[in-house]
């Protein structure tokens, strides 16, 4: 109950932003799509957090990655990568293959 309180109390732009949450804007923050407000809110929780830390990192790698290379990927390899980014973003675990 007591966290319901607060919720109600605490602006949403004043509570720390949830990993849930993080989830659904990372891709948009780090393609700078994300207003100011909301990415300040995001960059805090990505210092604070080592899970969300690490998916935005393995994101940025990715989209590194993929920029360096424009085309010279193999069809499977892009594939396994969407499969991952897409694992990430359900929040599901990683596969170790």
């Amino acid at each position: 109950m007591r966290f319901s309180l607060t919720r109600l109390i605490r602006p949403a732009s004043r509570r720390p932003m949830t990993c849930s949450e993080v989830v659904k804007l990372l891709q948009h923050y780090l393609d700078g799509r994300l207003d100011e407000r909301r990415s300040v809110r995001l960059a805090a929780h990505l210092e604070d957090c080592r899970r969300c830390g690490l998916e935005a990192d393995t994101y940025e790698r990715i989209k590194h990655s993929l920029a360096e290379r424009q085309g010279t990927l193999p069809a499977d390899s892009l594939a396994r990568l969407r499969e991952f980014g897409e694992r990430i973003a359900r929040g599901d675990e990683p596969v170790e293959r």
